[in-house]
């Protein structure tokens, strides 16, 4: 396995391991399959990853096993949380990690990636947001010291899905 930091050249491959990854994850929870298409054209298009890997607020990271890539991680800095009451703060965005690559602990390693540069930048904390349904991604986040901190909510399309933020003290 290799990882490293992405670059704007990688947005095609993080749009597509974007698409795939939520879709093995998330997709049976849509009812209406034009809402996440919807939700694809808007979160996973290669322009808007593009951009998205040019700003210095965000950082990648892509993860390759046999030169094929199998995931991706992204780390937002100086991303206040309403349960952190500090301007300290780095947001771990996303890890997604295709289902036939989860058992090889991809996502263990991109989020030692991020969370080595979260605390060599200085932030004092560190927050997700995650499906509360998604218990396999919970119990991973838990065995990694990230603690419930409040829940909150969100709508794709017609459905609303409702979310346990989580978070970590890093210094």
């Amino acid at each position: 396995m290799k990882i490293r930091r992405a670059t704007e050249a990688d947005a095609t491959s993080i749009a597509l391991l974007g698409r795939v990854t939520f879709t093995e994850t998330f997709g049976h929870l849509f009812k209406d399959k034009t809402d996440l298409l919807d939700y694809y054209n808007r979160t996973f298009a290669v322009e808007k990853l593009a951009n998205s890997l040019q700003k210095n607020s965000n950082a990648y990271w892509l993860a390759h096993i046999n030169g094929l890539p199998v995931g991706y991680a992204k780390l937002k800095l100086h991303s206040p949380s309403p349960f952190i009451d500090s301007k300290n703060v780095c947001q771990l965005q996303k890890i997604y990690v295709l289902k036939d690559f989860l058992s090889q602990k991809v996502g263990l390693a991109l989020q030692t990636e991020l969370l080595q540069k979260a605390q060599s930048d200085g932030f004092e904390h560190i927050w997700l947001s995650v499906l509360k349904e998604n218990k396999r991604a919970i119990a991973f986040y838990e065995k990694n010291g990230f603690a419930f901190l409040g829940s909150h909510s969100f709508q794709i399309g017609a459905e609303h899905f409702e979310f346990h933020a989580m978070g970590k003290k890093l210094l």
